[in-house]
């Protein structure tokens, strides 16, 4: 009997002692609850500031936008603007350039997916546009600036001649003969400037395309004397030569360069330009011959045809084509371009001011 009396006061003092352990460590578990809570109530504290925040700044966008609807819908503040005459002192020259005629060159509208048709009474049709739009843009021009000056730019390829084996195939006319009726062209065009244009001068640069060549290659020293557009040029010099508003500038080499109120513009067909295709265009190989031509000779602005693009720049102004889009452009991948020529304005102080092309309508009328 007296062991189990041990027994139970052994166990009283465990159990006491047990419950002495247990109490720090309730007391850590509540303090780790405490600081638990404590954390929770922070992060929804943090939560509720950034939300109020955002409330805030969203009722003063909504301030915002209704003061903006609110002055909106008051009467606006304005300021009297008053048309003004033109002083008389502005003073530009036009620019006219005509080169890649083609004129002989047929186009069947099957060869190229029926997005152009070309043949002899067709070029006549744009030729007549030519001068007749090309006059057109002058006259919209003359009511804001004086243009008494006329520069007329021919820069080959009137016709495409016999130059490649499937030519004398599609072409209408044989080389002189394609040679004859692009002097009639232009002849009757200048006529048509002279009688209507009411302009004091007009300039003629000329030169030579790389088609109109009597030899298998283009020559680079003696081009002009193989070229049969330079007797265009010289019989078209020799009919206007008592004409004293007309001044043709037949060049002896591959530039001709023109100066115009201080400003310098070289002119050539654009044939010694050598692309070879790429995502550039002709951007790329244009700049590269201008920058290094002007090493040489400094010019302010080129102006050539041969490819077909009509693109300006800066630095250059390229010209379209009157026979448009056709096989040739196809296989070298060109661009799809309708047929235009370019003109463009030149203003006395500010240089090149207005530019546009000149366009066609095929319809007969």
């Amino acid at each position: 009997m007296p062991k189990a009396k041990n027994s139970k006061k052994s166990k009283t003092l465990k159990d006491m002692h047990l419950g002495l352990l247990s109490m720090p460590i309730l007391k850590a578990r509540d303090e780790m609850r405490l600081e638990s809570r404590i954390s929770k109530s922070d992060r929804e504290l943090k939560r509720l500031k950034a939300k109020y925040r955002s409330a805030l700044g969203e009722l003063h966008e909504m301030e915002r936008q209704n003061e903006a609807l609110v002055a909106f819908n008051g009467p606006a503040e304005t300021f009297k603007i008053s048309p003004k005459t033109p002083a008389g002192d502005s003073e530009s020259t036009a620019f006219m350039i005509a080169s890649d005629w083609h004129i002989e060159e047929r186009v069947d509208p099957g060869v190229v997916n029926g997005l152009n048709r070309f043949d002899i009474d067709i070029a006549s049709r744009r030729v007549t546009q030519f001068f007749r739009n090309g006059l057109r843009l002058v006259e919209i021009n003359r009511q804001a600036t004086v243009v008494k000056t006329l520069v007329l730019a021919l820069l080959g390829d009137f016709f495409s001649n016999d130059i490649h084996d499937e030519l004398p195939e599609t072409n209408q006319l044989l080389p002189i003969d394609a040679a004859n009726k692009a002097r009639e062209l232009l002849t009757s065009g200048i006529v048509f400037l002279l009688e209507n244009g009411k302009f004091e001068e007009i300039v003629i640069p000329c030169h030579s395309g790389n088609h109109a060549r009597t030899t298998p290659k283009t020559r680079v020293t003696t081009e002009r004397g193989h070229s049969l557009e330079y007797m265009i040029y010289a019989s078209l010099a020799r009919e206007f030569k008592n004409e004293s508003r007309v001044k043709f500038l037949l060049a002896d080499g591959y530039h001709s360069y023109v100066e115009v109120y201080g400003r310098t513009i070289r002119f050539h067909h654009g044939h010694m330009i050598r692309y070879q295709g790429g995502v550039g265009g002709i951007y790329i190989p244009a700049n590269k011959a201008i920058s290094q031509w002007s090493r040489a000779k400094h010019a302010d602005l080129d102006v050539f045809g041969h490819f077909h693009q009509a693109k300006h720049d800066v630095r250059f102004i390229s010209n379209g084509s009157l026979i448009g889009y056709n096989a040739f452009a196809i296989s070298i991948k060109a661009d799809f371009e309708p047929p235009k020529q370019a003109f463009f304005l030149m203003d006395r102080k500010r240089g090149v001011t207005i530019y546009a092309p000149i366009m066609f309508d095929d319809s007969k009328k």
